[in-house]
């Protein structure tokens, strides 16, 4: 008897935690996945320190939504890193959406398609059109998620930053025409967080790996501008916030530092916070006071961002 019922109470233990999961996993199309195509492959999930996901073969958005009582209104897409390889979805995904949740915004943790499998058509171009795509559905459940259309963001980390920045200087407002009532969604963020992002493939801190994962080992020189966020900085581009660590010898610091003064010189307001410790892939930085201050330096720039808007 004492054993079932301790039985009993670790079933409800585990629905409790189910329960308090994401609110919502939602595939990002419906029907045939564009440029994409059947190879076999499964997706693999690997569980170690953190949660590695890799040879995406379906892209998907899981939605953690805040109690409404205390909801901003705002929401962050989060895109997490790995290289476009692999991607770091506890660390750089779920773990910061559920830091999102406590200080009342929605966050959405998107799992998209990776360049490096085959079964993309046109490889890199498959995270973009998720990233996109994942803008669009947000915004097209806005109302019943309790989201503020005009208030959603973009977030990114190392890779996954380089893919945020791309869809915050490529982007458009929406197909009219359309059939399909997500597409008609513009896909323009409203503001982008990048955390020690990938961000140049032109300039001599490259890196590499993404660049070469994403474009291949000879790509063509135009695709190689077009994918240098810098350099794609227009007046629409959105607000940016930048947190990083000086000894990060994963990416180097001067990523960042380009796309801030690019920024800056199309005046579009920025934040920047180098820290002198973390190196690369802190994450939330829970293990260093230090390093974790950045999520209080996050909270009031996006509080900025709310009472600016309520002024207008």
């Amino acid at each position: 008897m004492k054993q079932a019922f301790t039985f009993l109470l670790l079933f409800l233990f585990v629905q409790c935690v189910v329960s308090f999961g994401q609110d919502y996993r939602l595939p990002l199309y419906t029907g045939t996945i564009p440029n994409s195509k059947y190879t076999g492959a499964t997706e693999k999930i690997e569980r170690k320190d953190i949660i590695l996901i890799s040879n995406v073969q379906t892209p998907d958005i899981a939605v953690y939504l805040p109690s409404p009582r205390f909801a901003t209104g705002q929401a962050v897409i989060i895109c997490p890193g790995g290289g476009y390889w692999v991607l770091a979805y506890d660390l750089e995904g779920t773990d910061i959406a559920r830091y999102f949740n406590s200080i009342g915004v929605a966050a959405v943790v998107l799992k998209y398609r990776l360049p490096t499998y085959g079964n993309c058509i046109e490889p890199h171009k498959a995270p973009l059109m998720d990233a996109q795509r994942a803008m669009r559905l947000v915004r097209h459940n806005a109302a019943k998620w309790n989201i503020n259309p005009e208030k959603i963001g973009i977030m990114g980390f190392s890779a996954g930053g380089h893919l945020a920045s791309t869809l915050g200087t490529h982007f458009d407002y929406g197909n009219k025409e359309a059939t399909d009532s997500v597409e008609r969604q513009s896909c323009r963020p409203d503001f982008m967080i990048l955390m020690y992002p990938v961000i140049s493939f032109t300039d001599a801190s490259v890196h590499s790996g993404s660049a070469e994962a994403l474009l291949g080992k000879n790509p063509d020189k135009d695709l190689l501008v077009y994918y240098s966020s810098e350099l794609q900085v227009k007046e629409n581009t959105p607000p940016a916030f930048f947190a990083l660590a000086d000894n990060d010898d994963g990416v180097p610091a001067e990523n960042s530092l380009l796309m801030y003064a690019a920024l800056r010189k199309k005046k579009i307001p920025v934040e920047l916070h180098i820290l002198s410790e973390g190196k690369h892939g802190f994450g939330l930085g829970l293990n260093n006071e230090h390093v974790a201050s950045w999520t209080t330096n996050l909270k009031l720039w996006m509080n900025s961002l709310d009472k600016k808007d309520k002024l207008k």
